[in-house]
């Protein structure tokens, strides 16, 4: 008998275990299904109606949110190019789209001051209620959206009703999140896609963000500005105004004997009203003298051009740099350029040459800088091949400039010397062809107060390598342009650092 209730017992508590069960997971089903209606519902109706038209000085912009993996503000001024902003870390994605321009009042902003030093207060009026037109029309849309999509699946007004509150709890926490992680000097690090003749003007200049455009409101006016100079110039190719304040270094490296890399730097030369190139070597591939030939385009560029030798240069390549106009080749020397004092040093190997041993130990590397260097004066740059050497010139300058791994990366050591590693501007020359995805072209345009001689920002350049025809340039400034230099201790172990960005290396 006893027997006979334990199983009944048993039995019962299975059953009830199993609809419990079951209406738990009826319940969750249920919850999930009001989640992903509200926020397709909440999704449609952002992409219909969330979007507004608003002024911005004599700029008409439109701006519309959609939502995004990772939050940015993309502002695109078609046709001169894209830029884009890390403003925010929500889920959503701002878009601002240049719809008109008002042409007499543009001109008016450029040429009347008084209208000028009123732009920043209007276009700060103006954005502030664009966007909150923007936020009250998109929440309006998104849960309207939530509710007519709710009512359409379940057919029933409590679920619907769920679904718009979910939609309305997702929208107040993507709005707590904007405002908590805004970030308003994101606009000083523009990244730009589009025409490379438009980024000067359309970016701006580095030396005045760093000292005149702190504030993003300001730095908006700017914003506003230039786009408007771009539009009042459409007929021909904007005019960058180059900040008289800072002196502009045009840095590549690894051209490989890529003719691609002529073309570019010549465009950035005149574009970027560049005062001096330095190339960190491996202009050529083999350092045979039929290359010679190559490098006569030096001459054409009209601005000084600082050569170090690579491990791919022989010293027949040095001798045919150095004899071409504007060259100046450093090899354990240095020289005054363009108000810079400059220290370069060529790399000790040259690979093609397999008779002789090449010593490529790093420690070796490491030594052979730090037992070279220059007498007198302290200098502003040091330009050599590989980062391994220029590790070993941590703590003697402010920036060292280098190449060979085919990879853009930079770095601030202990020390606080910034190790400035390029890319290819050669995209890698014909080894670009030995991978699927073709080496990016790359260069960087540094800028450089006049005064002190530290870098203040820099631009970096990439195209998308052979057979591709994207253009991106990526501003950066630098945090802290003062700081102290540090000596390295007797016997230090190999300077580290923390590594600020980098892709995998692939030099030779």
């Amino acid at each position: 008998m006893d027997l006979t209730r334990s199983v009944d017992l048993s039995r019962m508590l299975a059953r009830l275990t199993a609809v419990a069960r079951h209406r738990w997971t009826r319940r969750m089903a249920g919850l999930v299904s009001i989640v992903v209606v509200a926020g397709f519902g909440a999704w449609l109706g952002i992409a219909l109606g969330g979007g507004v038209r608003s002024p911005l000085g004599p700029v008409e912009v439109g701006m519309a949110i959609r939502p995004a993996w990772t939050g940015e503000t993309v502002v695109d001024a078609h046709p001169f190019g894209t830029l884009l902003f890390d403003s925010h870390d929500a889920p959503i994605r701002l878009r601002v789209t240049l719809e008109n321009i008002d042409q007499d009042q543009a001109k008016s902003m450029i040429e009347d001051p008084r209208l000028a030093d009123r732009l920043p207060q209007i276009v700060e009026d103006d954005l502030r209620d664009g966007i909150v037109d923007l936020a009250v029309r998109s929440t309006v849309f998104a849960l309207g959206g939530a509710l007519i999509t709710g009512l359409v699946v379940f057919r029933r007004v409590k679920p619907a009703l769920f679904a718009t509150l979910a939609a309305a709890v997702a929208i107040a926490g993507t709005g707590v999140t904007v405002a908590a992680t805004y970030r308003p000097q994101s606009l000083v690090e523009p990244r730009y896609t589009g025409l490379l003749a438009g980024a000067p003007s359309l970016v701006g200049s580095a030396e005045s963000i760093v000292t005149r455009f702190e504030s993003y409101r300001v730095q908006l006016t700017k914003l506003v500005s230039n786009v408007s100079k771009l539009y009042d110039t459409v007929s021909t190719l904007p005019v960058y105004d180059a900040d008289p304040g800072s002196i502009r270094v045009l840095h590549v490296s690894d051209i490989h004997i890529n003719p691609i890399a002529w073309n570019l730097i010549g465009t950035l030369v005149q574009q970027f009203k560049i005062n001096v190139i330095i190339d960190t070597g491996d202009i050529t591939d083999h350092g045979t003298k039929a290359e010679d030939g190559f490098v006569k385009e030096i001459g054409k560029f009209g601005v000084p051009y600082v050569w170090v030798r690579g491990n791919h240069d022989s010293r027949g390549t040095q001798r045919a740099v150095g004899r071409q106009k504007n060259a100046v080749v450093l090899d354990d020397d240095v020289a005054t350029v363009a108000g810079l004092r400059i220290y370069g040093l060529g790399d000790p190997r040259f690979t093609p040459d397999k008779s002789v041993a090449q010593n490529s130990d790093p420690e070796y590397l490491l030594g052979y800088g730090r037992e070279h260097g220059w007498e007198g004066d302290e200098v502003d740059v040091v330009a050599v091949h590989d980062p391994t050497v220029g590790r070993g010139f941590s703590g003697r300058v402010p920036i060292v400039l280098a190449g060979h791994a085919h990879a853009r990366s930079t770095q601030i050591l202990p020390t606080g010397t910034r190790l400035f590693v390029q890319g290819s501007t050669g995209g890698a020359g014909l080894r670009a062809l030995e991978h699927e995805e073709p080496t990016p072209v790359t260069a960087s345009v540094l800028y450089f107060d006049k005064e002190t001689r530290r870098l203040q920002a820099w631009d970096d350049i990439t195209l998308g390598g052979l057979g591709q025809q994207s253009v991106l340039i990526q501003r950066h400034v630098e945090e802290d342009p003062g700081r102290t230099i540090t000596s390295e201790p007797t016997n230090a172990p190999s300077p580290t650092g923390s590594l600020e960005s980098t892709a995998t290396p692939s030099g030779g």
